[in-house]
């Protein structure tokens, strides 16, 4: 697959309030999968990386270690606008600078869209809390990107232009 490059509108999508999950699988094809705390792109457009805490996600950190594939899908509470990305190969990275605000600020308007839509603070405070003290990065560079938005389009593939 060919790598592709964000044009500003997925950019904006993946980093918003999205629900995000990372998924692989191990030798044998038993899947891992786990949730993701923020996101951000790299300044050239072509590298994803996901914040996830080592603890919950210890299964699929050890997938992509080994050299498993990636998915990672974003979807956006409000709407369950949904796009999937994958990958042949990510890096899993310690944070770099400023990264642990993102994953806060991420905490917070991710908070904020789900309690909008009437979920109650024990449940959302769930799943954007994470012990920042164990979280990494995972950083892909997508070779396929698809909508996975429900309804007659789930499973395009979305044609990116270079």
């Amino acid at each position: 697959m060919a790598e592709i490059s964000l044009d500003a509108n997925l950019s904006a999508f993946v980093t918003g309030p999205v629900a995000i999950n990372l998924s692989s699988r191990d030798s044998a094809l038993l899947p891992s999968i786990a949730r993701g705390y923020g996101c951000k792109v790299s300044g050239d457009a072509r590298r994803i990386t996901v914040f996830v805490s080592v603890r919950a996600a210890a299964a699929l950190l050890q997938d992509l270690r080994a050299g498993s594939p990636v998915a990672a899908v974003f979807c956006r509470p409000n709407s369950h606008a949904t796009l999937q990305f994958k990958s042949d190969r990510a890096r899993i990275l310690p944070f770099a600078a400023g990264d642990r605000e993102i994953m806060q600020a991420y905490a917070t308007a991710f908070y904020a869209e789900i309690v909008a839509l009437g979920f109650h603070d024990a449940f959302t405070a769930g799943l954007v809390a994470p012990t920042n003290d164990d979280a990494v990065a995972i950083e892909f560079v997508p070779s396929a990107v698809f909508d996975q938005t429900p309804g007659p389009e789930a499973g395009k593939p979305l044609e990116i232009t270079r």
